[in-house]
């Protein structure tokens, strides 16, 4: 007797499509957003088995009205660091999706220079217990430099690993431009590893910025100006335009965009602390930023669903077309682009709270500094960072001090300390310009790449205080002053909460206010996070002492009278 094959799920659904079964859903009377023509059409699409396969009426289990409401397709985050937001990878999964996100491409350089490889898998390990999907660009620098050794150092043979991984797209981006230029064996056998490998390169230029792209680099998302953005596009890069909490390039780059360069470009979110998140938004809230700066409606949608799935081809999302997964937010009624529900297989997203995160731990082997070990001697003309609002880039100022100058509250002039986190008794102190601060400490367990702890503050007993509090927590966030202290406790490897976001949003509330209360400037802690990342121009702090990332070596505070 012979017996009946079941059909595949590729034969089921070529069925569907042609009408000999019925579809799963018919969503009717949709303006849906075509990112392959940039126009809207107005009519419906169907479902199966959340793949959709086909437009027009047709014959299904189900029928939802859409009442002629605009959709879009899934929105997509090309270059993102979850730790960045300071939750963990559900509770960031929950809050983007309800921001309309359905795909997000994750570099965990942060968490693999606490953990190594631990951390890489840890990240892995939520891919299908999330409400949108994780993909993972492997961290190519770890440690950002080699003078920057964390937690761990992974060399081509320990990526090699996670090649066959589901879910593992490429290579994360290359911060180490010197050991490109260079032709570095090991920067090279890297760069081998895969077809596709995101960059980094702030300010890269001429002769250097086509060596850098000959070396095999495809993409990149630190252009801060337009000409730099410009220059980059015409080399054939696909770009990301990065809005983070103190990255925001957008208005700088959105004169470039235009129908016939948007399928180059992307947005991407890099750092984005939760209380931005949850208050402006995810990817929804870079296309909104596009429009008030002058970018076309269609054009910010291209580059927020298909241009992101073409860059890492993804040929299964990015437009609601046959054979594409139906992911889609649904807009709510009015002008001001906002999402009103997503979709994610042609099912609303759930946005109830998951099984909780177990933390990770953080690897502190350090002891607090106390006020000697972080004195500063020295006067003459002293190399000072300066902060430059709403831009990961420092300016390398010189400032004439004498003994006793410092803190300089006149000229805005504080220490900045980095203790080393991994090890006992490495502690460096520089100075920086721009945090405001007039009494007290902030200090955090987030300082990239490395992710020792850093401290900004007016008195030396403060900044000594506020680092032994982050100790203590086991990582996290901490103001201090004369009066009082603000602790955010983060469990996962002192980067991320293991709370709710609600929980993480209205904690980060509390400490930003605290430290608004002594001085501080806005987005203090994000700010604070950068001081010691050695990659990103013009002048940083590290466990070592000041570093010039121009001239790419330590050098001294005083440089004389």
């Amino acid at each position: 007797m012979e017996t009946r094959r079941s059909p595949t799920r590729r034969e089921t659904l070529i069925q569907a499509a042609r009408g000999l079964v019925p579809a799963d859903i018919l969503f009717r009377n949709a303006e849906r957003f075509n990112p392959f023509t940039c126009a809207w059409e107005t009519g419906d699409f169907a479902v199966s088995d959340g793949v959709v396969i086909g437009s027009g009426s047709c014959r299904a289990k189900t029928e939802v009205d859409l009442k002629n409401r605009r959709v879009v397709p899934g929105l997509i985050d090309a270059h993102v660091h979850i730790e960045s937001s300071l939750l963990s990878p559900p509770e960031f999964a929950r809050l983007a999706a309800a921001h309309g996100t359905t795909t997000v491409i994750a570099d965990p350089h942060e968490i693999a220079n606490v953990c190594g490889a631990d951390g890489i898998r840890f990240m892995l390990s939520f891919r299908k217990s999330l409400p949108l999907d994780l993909f993972i660009m492997l961290p190519s620098c770890v440690p950002a430099t080699p003078l920057d050794i964390g937690g761990a150092v992974l060399g081509a043979r320990d990526l090699a690993l996670f090649r066959d991984r589901e879910g593992v797209l490429g290579l994360g981006e290359m911060m180490n431009v010197p050991g490109v230029l260079a032709a570095d064996p090991s920067v090279l056998e890297k760069l081998d590893l895969f077809p596709l490998v995101d960059g980094h390169a702030p300010l890269l230029s001429g002769t250097d910025l086509s060596a850098y792209i000959i070396a095999g680099i495809q993409s990149d998302h630190e252009s801060t100006g337009r000409d730099e953005a410009a220059e980059k596009l015409s080399q054939g890069m696909f770009l990301f335009v990065r809005e983070g909490s103190t990255e925001k390039n957008i208005r700088a780059i959105a004169p470039l965009v235009s129908r016939w360069n948007c399928h180059r470009l992307s947005f991407a979110t890099d750092d984005r602390h939760v209380d931005m998140l949850a208050g402006e938004g995810h990817i929804d809230d870079c296309i909104r930023k596009a429009l008030a700066c002058g970018v076309e409606m269609e054009s910010a949608l291209r580059m927020a669903t298909l241009s992101a799935a073409e860059r890492f081809r993804l040929d299964d999302r990015g437009a609601l077309v046959a054979g594409r997964v139906a992911d889609f937010c649904l807009l709510a009624p009015g002008s001001t682009f906002s999402i009103a529900k997503t979709f994610r297989r042609g099912k609303p997203v759930s946005l109830e709270p998951g099984e909780p995160c177990m933390p990770v731990g953080g690897r502190f082997g350090c002891t607090a500094p106390g006020t000697a070990d972080i004195a500063l001697g020295g006067s003459g003309r002293a190399s000072v960072i300066g902060l430059i609002r709403h831009q990961i880039v420092t300016d390398h100022l010189t400032v004439p001090l004498g003994p006793g100058d410092i803190p300089d509250m006149d000229r805005d002039i504080l220490k900045a300390v980095v203790c080393n986190r991994y090890s006992a008794g490495r502690f460096g102190t520089g100075l920086v310009h721009g945090f405001g601060f007039r009494t007290g400490a902030i200090a955090g367990s987030v300082s990239h790449d490395a992710h020792n702890i850093v401290a900004v503050g007016v008195g030396d007993g403060d900044i000594c205080r506020a680092i032994s509090r982050v100790i203590a927590a086991g990582g996290g966030l901490v103001v201090v002053d004369d009066r009082s202290e603000s602790v955010l406790p983060l469990e996962c490897a002192g980067l991320m909460s293991v709370r709710p976001w609600e929980e993480v949003d209205a904690g980060l509330r509390e400490l930003n206010l605290h430290a608004e209360r002594i001085g501080g400037i806005e987005d203090a802690f994000m700010h604070l996070s950068f001081l010691a990342l050695t990659v990103i121009p013009h002048l940083r702090i590290t466990d070592r002492g000041l570093f010039d990332a121009d001239a790419f070596r330590d050098i001294p505070v005083f440089s004389g009278k």
